[in-house]
């Protein structure tokens, strides 16, 4: 049973259940125990719609101890510094932190601050900080580059575990997805016993197009908003950040496969990956921990086996779906730079149209 669509509430509590698996306790990234969000938002007169998500995988210091982590590429039109050495490695060593395009120089200066400060690092002569990104220059003025480096070094102090705001915040303020306002969003999935009884959570930069669909429901076609309907245009152009964190023990081989699905999830909401869109996963386990530094020559570690993944691999597609969607439902309008103006999902007509197609639980 549906019930009535409030302004900036998750469909999941209106009524809208999305996929078959069980959500964590706060369908949010954080239901990985250990994983801490922070985000700083930058709202400011006509023009400044801008902002930085940070994603801690533990407490501790990260760099001296690191963990197994893959990304996957679903569309390379982007800028995710950092990820050749994840890829070669098979790990992360530093927080992972989202902004926008033309700030990303200024959050890996400010990333590796935040490495060489930390208690540990004292004698570190190399860093790589992994930050992703997506264009916000249509509600924001990106040329003024408004993000400073003390902006992500707050978001990445003021983490914390526990509910995550989603929409117009942190790197999502000035995001548009499918031609509506969009943003950050989270969702989680939480495997019964039987199939390990694993977490998987997943945060979403969202700002691209296509054809919208939720829950299987042609929304973007029904309401007459959608790439190139008039004409072959580039509004579909864009970028999506999909970060994927799990306690099960995958290594990077692994993670680099759960990455992969996270593309579907996008695929099941109507994106379509266009020429001008940089779609990134980045996929880490929170279930190991790679020392920088060790005398062993060799390591012993417990990993999921490939025959137990797949139900990994079906909380992934889920919870970015859900995210994905999370993301518009939680997002409101928007008025920025030079006036342009993004309106938000119009959350009582789809859920009409929810009830035409006969979807939901």
């Amino acid at each position: 049973m549906f019930t009535h669509a409030n302004a900036q509430t998750r469909p999941r509590d209106l009524g809208l259940t999305i996929g078959v698996l069980p959500a964590g306790n706060l369908n949010a990234i954080t239901d990985v125990a250990g994983v801490k969000v922070g985000q700083v938002t930058l709202l400011e007169g006509r023009n400044i719609r801008t902002g930085v998500t940070a994603i801690l995988p533990h407490d501790g210091n990260i760099f001296q101890n690191k963990v197994p982590a893959a990304v996957f590429v679903g569309n390379g039109f982007g800028k995710l510094a950092g990820s050749t050495q994840v890829e070669e490695l098979g790990t992360l060593e530093t927080p992972i932190i989202l902004t926008n395009t033309l700030s990303v120089p200024t959050a890996a200066d400010a990333l590796i601050d935040w490495t060489l400060a930390q208690a540990g690092n004292e004698n570190v002569r190399s860093v790589n900080p992994l930050v992703g990104e997506t264009n916000d220059g249509g509600l924001n003025d990106i040329r003024g580059r408004h993000v400073t480096k003390d902006h992500v070094l707050t978001a990445l102090r003021t983490a914390e575990t526990g509910a995550v705001a989603e929409g117009n915040v942190g790197a999502g303020t000035g995001t548009v997805a499918f031609g509506w306002k969009g943003g950050i969003g989270t969702a989680s999935r939480k495997l019964p016993a039987r199939l390990g009884g694993y977490t998987i959570g997943v945060l979403v930069q969202t700002n691209f197009g296509g054809v919208l669909q939720v829950n299987g429901v042609p929304v973007g076609e029904e309401l007459g908003q959608y790439s190139f309907k008039q004409s072959l245009d580039k509004s579909s152009d864009g970028s999506c950040m999909m970060i994927v964190a799990t306690d099960a023990p995958l290594d990077a081989r692994n993670l680099k496969r759960l990455a992969q699905r996270a593309m579907l999830g996008l695929a099941r909401t109507g994106g379509i990956a266009s020429n001008g869109s940089g779609d990134y996963v980045v996929a880490f386990s929170t279930a190991n921990r790679v020392p920088h530094s060790t005398d062993d020559r060799t390591t012993a570690v417990v990993v999921l086996h490939n025959d137990f993944v797949s139900p990994l691999f079906l909380g992934a597609i889920e919870a970015t779906e859900e995210a994905i969607i999370n993301s518009l439902f939680m997002a409101e309008t928007s008025t920025g730079f030079q006036g342009h103006k993004v309106e938000k999902l119009p959350t009582e007509k789809v859920f009409e149209l929810m009830k035409k197609y006969g979807r939901g639980k």
